[in-house]
């Protein structure tokens, strides 16, 4: 049976909420709790399920709308925190995930292709139609595609694999391209990221959270955060990370043991089954020093532990590993009343935090 990748999000946001709650964005941000010395609030709500998100060169905050096939502008001209209004940048889109901004153009990853925009500063709506610039591959259960810019002005863009376990023969599934900004000359920059749902450059290192695989029990194997080198290998399907190396997945066994060998370790885990999605280096300068640099990432849950685990927005130090909670309150006992998909620091030095569940967008400050 097909399904085209609106139908297979459903059927996944489905099973992934069996164990929510409906609750309004607005009711939850009540709830939610950031360090002392930050206050939450909401910024936008009303949409259906944000996912990644991008600031435009002049700060409007631009999001991808998977659910919808859109990508929103919330613009906050007046500086109150809030957005002014919520303007549809461009539709009819095929399960946008992610977006990036470069040169004179908004780039859109959706499930089967990386598209562009032109993008004027200012511009609320798109001037013309999107150009296609790269297909993807489509199918299989992992359908978001993300996409980053590097510092050497080329286009990497990471595609998940089609299945929980298996040999894949389409190179760019369970790995990251990167290609010229007009999707040209692609190449397989790394290799057995399972579903690298997150990345992120932080100087000249490529940064990326995968989700791991399922069926080994609640507490195997832990999700994993790599620092990425060009032809790095990443383990999957043949090994994952555990206490620091990499280990032979005996369940699969397709290969002998000495294939981990090659794999490069992560450099930090979260428990098993969290599903780390978007992450984000803190890039502004309102957050206290401690905060500044740091790698934030949006953990969504699990679906398939006894006990839940995820649900929250951590804080990772990308020299140690060390992981700390930063934003929390989405759980009410075993109860998703939320679940956060990407984080993103905003023009005037807030954390953005997109809630897919609620369909909201909550702002992380700095008390003044």
């Amino acid at each position: 049976m097909k399904l085209n990748a609106l139908a297979l999000l459903g059927i996944v946001l489905s099973a992934a909420s069996v164990q929510a709650q409906s609750t309004s964005g607005s009711a939850l941000v009540a709830r939610l709790k950031a360090p002392e010395g930050f206050k939450v609030s909401l910024f936008a709500d009303g949409l259906k399920n944000p996912r990644l998100m991008a600031v435009a060169p002049n700060g409007d905050l631009f999001v991808a709308d998977q659910g919808a096939g859109r990508v929103y502008v919330l613009p906050d001209r007046n500086g109150d925190g809030v957005a002014d209004s919520k303007q549809v940048f461009a539709e009819g889109l095929n399960a946008p995930h992610s977006l990036a901004f470069h040169g004179a153009y908004l780039y859109v990853a959706n499930t089967d292709a990386v598209v562009r925009f032109p993008y004027r500063s200012g511009d609320q709506k798109a001037s013309a139609a999107p150009t296609r610039l790269v297909s993807l591959p489509t199918g299989g259960g992992h359908s978001t595609r993300t996409i980053v810019f590097g510092p050497d002005n080329r286009m990497y863009v990471a595609a998940g694999s089609s299945c929980n376990v298996c040999e894949e023969s389409d190179p760019k599934r369970a790995a990251v391209w990167v290609y010229d900004e007009d999707g040209r000359n692609g190449r397989l920059y790394a290799s057995g990221l399972r579903n690298a749902v997150g990345l992120a450059w932080k100087g000249d290192t490529l940064y990326a959270s995968m989700n791991n695989r399922d069926n080994l029990g609640d507490d195997l194997p832990p999700e994993t955060f790599f620092r990425l080198k060009s032809g790095g290998f990443y383990g999957w399907p043949y090994c994952y990370n555990l206490n620091g190396k990499q280990v032979f997945d005996k369940d699969f066994g397709r290969r002998t043991a000495d294939v981990c060998g090659t794999a490069l370790p992560a450099f930090a885990t979260v428990t098993a089954h969290s599903a780390p999605l978007g992450i984000a280096f803190y890039t502004g300068k309102t957050f206290p020093a401690a905060y500044r640099g740091m790698l934030f990432a949006a953990l969504h849950g699990s679906w398939n532990r006894s006990t839940r685990s995820g649900d929250k927005v951590v804080m990772i130090d990308p020299t140690s590993g060390k992981v700390t909670d930063f934003l929390t309150g989405f759980l009410d006992g075993q109860t998703s009343l939320g679940r956060p998909a990407g984080v993103q620091t905003a023009a005037d030095g807030s954390l953005m935090v997109t809630d897919d569940q609620t369909g909201t967008v909550y702002r992380v400050s700095a008390a003044k």
